[in-house]
């Protein structure tokens, strides 16, 4: 497989299209209002709880700045919310490369966006499985579809931002005051390290506890 090399980027990216899927909302009221503050013309493309909280705090600019990703996709959630963020038209949002044309087909070609920036946070994986009383409610726990966004954002910060918990806020606000509604190359870079490092502890819980749980698992008694 031939991969491809990027050769050419854009040191300020400005921030149009906004993937919001959280599970921690604290401090998202304020960084939302923020956002329509410096970039005006912003839209927020949410999911379940994240696209209730937009929905209450945005009220009648609702129309003009937040979409139901289900609604975008064409695709409905999965029962549990279990599939509600993966899919071919958000990752090439997401993936597609700065200055190809062949990726700015694909993007024509699907009706799909080129995202600017995903705002979400994990699942606290390790704090319910210390306090969940069995294997199963820690288990559905494990996050797939934020994880999956934060890292194709981070990988393509190139153009993405990924901004991966409420402690990183402010510092996004004063880069987008100071770029006037745009992130810089390095400002996108470091959020990009933020992710990896962050999800690599999350792994890392995951593992340890299913490695730990493993020799006590039996189908008969499993729940």
């Amino acid at each position: 497989m031939a991969f491809n090399k990027v050769s050419k980027v854009d040191d300020r990216v400005f921030i149009r299209n906004v993937i919001v899927s959280v599970y921690d909302k604290t401090g998202l009221d304020d960084f939302i209002v923020d956002l329509l503050r410096l970039c005006p013309g912003v839209r927020f493309y949410s999911t379940g709880g994240s696209y209730d909280r937009l929905a209450a705090l945005l009220m009648d600019r609702s129309g003009a700045h937040l979409v139901r990703m289900s609604d975008y996709t064409g695709q409905p959630e999965m029962k549990g919310g279990l599939v509600k963020t993966l899919d071919w038209k958000i990752y090439l949002g997401l993936l597609a490369e700065p200055y190809d044309a062949d990726h700015e087909a694909d993007l024509e070609r699907n009706d799909a966006l080129a995202f600017d920036m995903v705002v979400g946070n994990l699942y606290p994986f390790a704090k319910a499985a210390a306090e969940s009383s069995s294997f199963e409610s820690a288990r559905q726990h494990i996050d797939i579809g934020g994880p999956s966004m934060l890292r194709a954002a981070a990988k393509n910060f190139l153009r993405v931002a990924p901004v991966c918990g409420p402690d990183l806020y402010p510092s996004v606000v004063t880069a987008l005051e100071k770029g006037r509604g745009a992130l810089g190359f390095a400002d996108r870079a470091n959020l990009a390290a933020q992710v990896f490092a962050r999800q690599s502890v999350y792994d890392a819980a995951v593992a340890q506890y299913l490695q730990a749980q493993a020799p006590s698992l039996l189908p008969q008694n499993y729940s």
